[in-house]
């Protein structure tokens, strides 16, 4: 099992953490601008665990390499099912250097979006250390 799956189905935000790169590189389902930094992708992450129930993944891909991996997820947030996939890529350390989340249908993105603005000062307040 992928080592970042297995944090997140436990919920440990300290082996989450852990497995970031100091430089990582997060792009948001619903951000226009990606975050850069293990602090405020850390942050987001804790947010995310806040605002999803019923989280589970249903499958895991890897290239033969080891360094690309895609981990499809369903959910619910805000009433809304949704369905999604975090892609990520390790560096040469094996940390995780850039980390991208796609989440449908619109409606379920939308809903996130919603629940994730309302974390947004909570995680801010934790990515700056407060």
């Amino acid at each position: 099992m992928n080592p970042f799956r297995r944090a997140v189905e436990a919920r440990d935000e300290q082996a989450l953490a852990d497995l970031l790169a100091e430089d990582v590189v997060f792009t948001s389902p619903v951000a226009f601008r990606p975050y850069e930094g293990k602090a405020i992708t850390a942050a987001i992450l804790r947010g995310v665990m806040r605002v999803f129930e019923d989280f589970s993944y249903t499958r895991e891909i890897s290239d033969p390499g080891g360094r690309d991996h895609a981990l499809v997820f369903t959910a619910t947030v805000g009433g809304r099912q949704v369905e999604g996939c975090d892609l990520l890529h390790l560096d040469e350390d094996g940390r995780i250097d850039d980390l991208t989340v796609m989440v449908r249908p619109l409606s379920a993105a939308q809903a996130l979006a919603e629940a994730m603005g309302a974390q947004f000062e909570r995680i801010s307040r934790e990515a700056a250390g407060h």
